[in-house]
């Protein structure tokens, strides 16, 4: 991409193609088409756009009218950055055991999130979405029947495809199947346009609901009558739902599938982390199973064959997923000896002592900061009161934890640009030092008594002390049966 665009809109799709190296085996052209490169990271941007513009178009989506949808995650961040973009407000309806990252972004980006059972499956979260959107009056995407979104893949991924492999070779396209958008309109324009090309679609091995052949149950709308017989719960977020989507079905009918490819849910997770620690290519886990389908056809395909696999999206929506669960947080023995390989700038060694010419502690209080500390310490009208930093994590550990039980506080930042005038919060800090002999922050008080730093905070809620004293000054708290240490951030104390 190059250039400058009107809106974000415009970078949706151009998503470059990219050899494999060292994964490839020897003679063979292998290829990946990176939907990581959108601008949501993900494939379904195309689909967001081509669906929200087609309801524009045809008039069934109204200016200002709330859009909804059923989706595992990417559609739904798709769709949070066109509607953000264009004014519609969005609720997205989501199964609970959808990673949480997913949910989290589209939130972000300004979306509702309903979360639906797990146990009710993908047809539990779309017939969530169709009886809100019937309750009112919403405008349902209909991702999974809706030919907007393959129109959209026949308007852009193919056409890219077509441009990036003209005069090469092009023996395979592989692909998975969640909407089945992609699957159809890349599909239909290939088997046209490179009809020696064989179309292989991915599945995961343990619900093979294309391969199985057996039929799908659908209402007069397209929509799925009731689960696929062979579903069952699997590794692959955003392929595969617990039914054979109208558009996948369409595909099939056609007869445009040349093979369909069983995955393994561990060889999903082996080359996501492959492709990332061999070839620096980042993928989610649907990203590392369409690439294991494509390895199974490098490996008994003749020299000289070129295959090209579709890549859905980035990794950093699968960080609660099984994909990171062997990522550790802390330093790994190896990484501890090269720690220790040189003497300063670690846990196991004390901090060296400051220079014997520097000043072992600040200038003494003036009697402004003074009288300002013990004005704020023993006000009536705020009782409650936090000497912080304003970007210190402890200092939003106790943030978080006042807003958490609904405790109005006065905060002192005492670097806050407020604060910076000459060095006005060095000088509080050092009146703050001087009542209470604690040179750290965060501090704080509660009807002029003196609680402590962070910890001693904390300590106070989960033995009761601090909501004693919250009452003693008249105010109000929700009460909350909660270990206060998990206000801490992660990396002090996990949730």
């Amino acid at each position: 991409m190059t250039g400058i665009y009107e809106d974000i809109l415009g970078t949706v799709g151009d998503t470059p193609v990219v050899r494999i190296n060292k994964l490839a085996p020897d003679g063979i052209d292998l290829f990946v088409k990176l939907e990581a490169f959108n601008p949501m990271g993900s494939v379904k941007d195309r689909l967001a756009l081509g669906v929200i513009e087609a309801a524009e178009r045809d008039g069934s989506l109204k200016p200002g009218q709330t859009v909804i949808e059923a989706t595992s995650g990417n559609t739904g961040i798709g769709l949070a950055m066109v509607c953000a973009r264009k004014g519609y407000p969005l609720v997205v309806t989501m199964a609970e055991n959808f990673s949480v990252e997913r949910r989290k972004l589209m939130r972000f980006l300004g979306a509702k999130v309903i979360l639906t059972p797990a146990s009710e499956k993908g047809t539990g979260m779309l017939a969530k979405a169709i009886e809100l959107a019937e309750k009112h009056d919403w405008f349902l995407c209909h991702q999974f029947e809706n030919e907007a979104n393959a129109d959209m893949h026949s308007r852009t991924t193919a056409p890219e495809i077509l441009r990036d492999f003209d005069g090469r070779r092009l023996d395979y396209w592989v692909t998975g199947a969640g909407t089945s958008g992609t699957l159809k309109g890349v599909s239909r324009v290939l088997k046209k346009e490179r009809p020696e090309t064989k179309v292989i679609v991915c599945e995961p091995d343990n619900a093979p609901i294309i391969g199985s052949g057996a039929p799908q149950a659908y209402l007069d709308n397209g929509m799925p009558a009731k689960s696929h017989p062979y579903f069952r719960p699997h590794l692959m977020q955003g392929w595969t739902p617990d039914f054979i989507p109208k558009l996948a079905h369409d595909t099939i009918a056609a007869g445009w599938i040349d093979e369909v490819a069983p995955i393994k849910g561990d060889d999903a997770l082996e080359y996501s982390r492959r492709l990332a620690t061999e070839e620096g290519i980042f993928c989610g886990i649907s990203g590392g199973a369409t690439f294991a389908g494509a390895m199974a056809i490098a490996e008994r395909a003749p020299k000289g064959t070129a295959i090209l696999c579709m890549i859905p999206d980035t990794g950093e929506r699968y960080l609660s997923t099984p994909l990171f669960e062997d990522v550790p947080e802390d330093m790994t023995d190896a990484e501890k000896e090269i720690a220790a390989s040189t003497p300063r700038y670690r846990f196991d060694v004390a901090p060296e002592p400051p220079p014997a010419d520097g000043k072992a502690a600040p200038d003494a209080a003036t009697p402004k900061a003074v009288a300002f500390v013990d004005q704020v310490v023993t006000s009536t009208d705020e009782p409650v009161v936090l000497f912080a930093l304003e970007w210190c994590e402890f200092s939003w550990s106790i943030r978080r934890m006042f807003a958490d039980i609904g405790v109005a506080y006065r905060s002192v930042d005492l670097d806050s640009v407020d604060y910076q005038e000459d060095n006005w919060g060095g000088d509080i800090r050092a009146a703050l030092r001087e009542r209470i002999s604690v040179p750290t922050i965060p501090q704080v008080f509660v009807g002029g008594e003196h609680i402590g730093g962070c910890t001693e905070t904390l300590d106070a809620f989960n033995k009761g002390r601090l909501q004693s004293l919250l009452s003693d000054s008249g105010l109000s708290f929700a009460a909350k049966d909660v270990d206060a240490y998990s206000y801490l951030p992660k990396w002090v104390h996990p949730r």
